[in-house]
């Protein structure tokens, strides 16, 4: 009887083990798949006008390297007469400046309609000023510096004030496209243009400095306002942002920025007259902090109606190696080269997201910020943040050479 009862054990065992294996290789060719699947060959429609708008620090390599040609080819693809090009370029210590004022010159060559601003102020001397009425905090280390999360969104709307005045003097735009330093193709922008046929509040790719792990953890957050809960694919705690992901379809999330976004230009227009903002000064002395990439889709009036997007169709990289890592090519050396997931990544993932998923909660981090928020609403009738689920326990400020937690 015991040795019945133990070959029945074996069975049930090698039984589940079978099924076990059959149900992740199912689940992997499906995912590879679908991450195979070439991109189709993205239209936007005919007439549709793009404002480019991008800031930029210490960049020269990736400018002359990639980016320069990229924005001078896009251009020519949309139409010089359906794009306006606006870039700040902000004390960089290299040779950004001359990086820029050669596309400057290779616009001008193609009559497209821009701003380029090389300012000379630098890191230093912004926090060698004195401290203005707001965007300056007093830190633990005993002296008022200046917030990074505010000078950040005064640099990304020093590249919309055109857009302001050209509205006023009759000239819209569709959609504004936000590029970061980041290398990217024309196809990249047409596919990233056409998510959802063109109906969103806002679509973003997905970007990578050090590939398999995607870069901008900041400002990413799925549908339910969760950080991710790993670098690596599939990246996302919620179960409906991690299967659109699955299906390589563009993902539902609260926010995201990750190298290129797009987003209809009216809500920056008046009435709604959206800007980038940092959370208010009161507010970071609990020790929070947010990103204005993830609060401009907070303040979005679109965003409920429309929806945040992330296309996973659509993959930059902040240099060549990674784009290329995350772009496979076939033979011809054209996309796609077949999945940009390998096998590893797909079993080691899923699993990895699981045991996380199963093993931590977002609950504690989210009730710190919470707490504290609740705490600083308490002390002032009337005070608000849209933007819980962007802020972290953090605090950020600008320094000589980029910027420091304190």
């Amino acid at each position: 009887m015991l040795s019945l009862r133990k070959l029945r054990t074996y069975r049930s065992l090698r039984l589940f083990i079978a099924l076990f294996a059959i149900w992740n290789v199912l689940e992997l060719l499906y995912i590879q798949s679908k991450a195979a699947q070439p991109t189709p060959v993205s239209l936007v429609p005919p007439g549709t006008r793009v404002y480019i708008a991008s800031i930029h620090w210490n960049n020269e390599a990736i400018l002359r390297s990639h980016w320069n040609d990229a924005v001078v080819e896009l251009t020519r693809v949309l139409g010089p007469h359906n794009v306006f090009v606006s870039v700040y370029e902000s004390g960089s210590w290299d040779n950004s400046k001359g990086a820029l004022h050669e596309l400057d010159q290779k616009l001008g060559d193609l009559k497209v309609p821009r701003n380029i601003t090389l300012s000379e102020t630098t890191h230093k001397d912004e926090i060698s000023r004195s401290p203005a009425s707001s965007g300056w905090i007093n830190t633990p280390r005993g002296k008022p510096e200046l917030r990074r999360i505010p000078y950040l969104s005064r640099l990304r709307n020093y590249t919309l004030y055109n857009l302001l005045a050209l509205a006023a003097a009759g000239k819209t735009f569709d959609k504004i496209l936000f590029l970061n330093d980041v290398v990217f193709t024309t196809n990249d922008i047409l596919t990233l243009l056409s998510t959802n046929s063109g109906s969103y509040a806002a679509a973003c790719s997905l970007d990578f400095s050090k590939p398999p792990s995607y870069y901008d953890t900041f400002a990413l957050r799925d549908i339910h306002g969760h950080a991710t809960v790993m670098p690596t694919w599939p990246y996302f705690r919620s179960r409906t942002s991690r299967s659109a992901l699955k299906r390589n379809e563009p993902v539902p999330v609260t926010s995201c920025w990750n190298g290129l976004v797009a987003m209809p230009a009216a809500p920056f227009l008046p009435p709604q007259n959206l800007a980038f903002r940092g959370i208010t000064d009161s507010l970071a002395l609990k020790h929070l902090e947010g990103s204005e990439c993830c609060l401009i889709h907070a303040d979005n009036p679109l965003t409920r109606e429309r929806g945040v997007w992330v296309n996973p169709r659509v993959r930059v990289g902040y240099n060549g190696p990674a784009y290329s890592a995350v772009n496979p090519v076939d033979a011809r050396g054209l996309g796609s080269g077949g999945s940009w997931l390998s096998g590893w990544q797909v079993i080691r993932g899923l699993w990895e997201n699981r045991i996380r998923r199963w093993l931590t909660t977002a609950w504690v981090e989210e009730w710190i910020v919470k707490r504290r928020v609740g705490k600083w609403m308490g002390e002032e009738k009337g005070r608000r943040e849209d933007g819980v689920h962007c802020l972290i326990n953090e605090m950020q400020v600008l320094v000589e050479n980029g910027w420091a937690h304190v």
